[in-house]
């Protein structure tokens, strides 16, 4: 596979079809929830699952490097996805008359 004829993107609702193909010639389930997709020539080939990270592949093509590439994908989203999430702020402890500490709520 040439990687310059290698996209990466989101599925889209047209890519149902394809995508439902793809499981049945992996001999998987299709996968759940959002998925990217690797395209090769106008056609996808390999597909992984956003939240479970489940892969299908055509089992007839050379997919080893779109499912590493879909993998990697998967991961950058993932830790951006970390990243833009508010930390949890501690509480601040405040402290009583007699110089104890309490939380506040």
């Amino acid at each position: 596979m040439d990687f310059f004829d290698l996209t990466i993107r989101p599925s889209a609702p047209e890519d149902a079809a394809a995508i439902e193909r793809l499981a049945q010639l992996d001999s998987s389930d299709h996968p759940a929830g959002d998925l990217l997709v690797a395209e090769a020539a106008g056609e996808p080939i390999a597909a992984i699952a956003l939240d479970s990270g489940a892969v299908i592949a055509d089992p007839f093509r050379h997919t080893a490097d779109a499912v590493r590439l879909l993998s990697l994908r998967r991961s950058q989203l993932e830790q951006a996805r970390d990243r833009s999430r508010p930390a949890a702020t501690p509480r601040p402890h405040l402290v009583d008359g007699r110089g104890h500490r309490v939380r506040a709520l």
